[in-house]
């Protein structure tokens, strides 16, 4: 049955990853923490699993995304390669942030995170485009600071990457783009510095390697890799405005239940 789960689930994530840009994270975490509290999995170490292994799906909600963005052209590669410079640096030193705050606590910084992007969507607000593109050392640090929350959070960056992008002047569907692109150096480093972390802990379950539980990570990579593509046609297609509406509405009930 909590297969079944990890594949609507990966479905979910990988449609909103294609669509907004925002690696699916911000729904897949707080779904695997109901779903590994329904399992009995430890409270102390249930929210670090369900952010490591969210990261690690994220890899491959990318992968096809940014398939999809580049062969439209919509991918600003020189944006990327800097920023992910700074992205590398900044999400190990975020998985050891995370590691140093206790589940529960981590649990409310995310319920947090998620009102606020709620709140982001539902009034739409976004920055103008009043700035041009910045330089190298600009796009390494704007990185640093994604990287760095986004691997607490156990997202792909895309809800602080896209609102970057777009006040630097770079158009809506260049930004999704590059978000989804900037999403994967984010989940490969963020993952690999959880697995480490949690390498040694002995009330993790079986089938887990560090902070990431297999069973989820199969069951969400396999649905998810052909949502994205999904997604990403979507992206170019429709005017997701109420689609953001509802997005926003969930994430409103999901901020709210993690910190009441």
């Amino acid at each position: 049955m909590e297969f079944l789960l990890y594949l609507l689930l990966g479905a979910c994530a990988g449609t909103l990853a294609g669509l907004f840009g925002v690696g699916g994270g911000i729904i897949i975490v707080p779904v695997l923490v109901f779903s590994f509290t329904l399992q009995g999995f430890d409270p102390s170490v249930l929210t670090h699993l369900a952010v490591g292994t969210s990261l690690a799906s994220i890899i491959f909600t990318s992968i096809n995304a940014v398939r999809e963005h580049h062969r439209r052209g919509a991918v600003r590669w020189p944006i990327f390669v800097w920023m992910a410079v700074g992205i590398l640096l900044g999400a190990g030193l975020g998985a050891l942030t995370a590691e140093a705050i206790s589940g529960p606590h981590l649990q409310k910084i995310i319920g947090v995170f998620a009102l606020v992007i709620a709140l982001q969507m539902t009034l739409e607000l976004k920055p103008k485009a009043s700035r041009t593109v910045p330089g190298k050392f600009g796009l390494t640090l704007a990185g640093g600071v994604i990287g760095w929350s986004s691997a607490i959070f156990g997202t792909g960056g895309g809800s602080l990457t896209v609102p970057f992008l777009t006040w630097r002047s770079v158009p809506m569907q260049q930004a999704v783009a590059t978000s989804s692109a900037c999403g994967l150096p984010i989940a490969l480093a963020s993952a690999l510095s959880f697995m480490i972390l949690g390498w040694h802990e002995p009330l993790l379950p079986a089938h887990s390697l560090g902070f990431v539980y297999l069973p989820a990570l199969l069951g969400i990579a396999l649905t998810s890799m052909v949502a994205a593509r999904f997604g990403a046609r979507l992206a170019h297609r429709l005017s997701p405005r109420l689609l953001k509406r509802l997005f926003a509405g969930l994430l409103f009930c999901v901020g709210l239940n993690f910190l009441l």
